[in-house]
């Protein structure tokens, strides 16, 4: 359960980081929304990614996994979509600030993920 606070956490620290950062990507609400889309964020991502990912095998391939960008651009374009259904405000504008905002949240998830290493692979100091 930790574990799943912990990636809960981090991708709501990425999110929050897209929407700080880029400026195609707006969000009008509490910090508690923030946590709500990243939740669906991480469903989408536990859910359609697999998927996707299986279907553009060739094009990751020919690419040298730069495609999977494009995955992560089109999960967070339709994180936006769904947020949108559920009430959230929250807004990508176009492709290219999907793209940043993708690559912002790649590079928290990424040094979060290394400051909290131990706690996801369940050791303890």
């Amino acid at each position: 359960m930790t574990k799943f606070i912990i990636r809960l956490l981090i991708n709501a620290a990425g999110l929050y980081a897209a929407i700080w950062i880029v400026d195609g990507i707006e969000y009008l609400g509490s910090w508690t929304g923030v946590l709500w889309l990243a939740l669906i964020f991480g469903l989408l991502n536990a859910l359609v990614r697999p998927l996707l990912k299986f279907l553009t095998c060739p094009l990751i391939i020919l690419t040298l996994g730069l495609f999977t960008l494009v995955i992560n651009t089109g999960m967070l374009l339709l994180t936006s979509t769904v947020g949108q259904q559920f009430g959230f405000n929250f807004v990508v504008q176009d492709f290219w600030s999907a793209l940043l905002g993708s690559l912002v949240m790649s590079v928290v998830s990424i040094v979060m993920s290394v400051i909290f290493r131990d706690e996801l692979k369940g050791k303890r100091s």
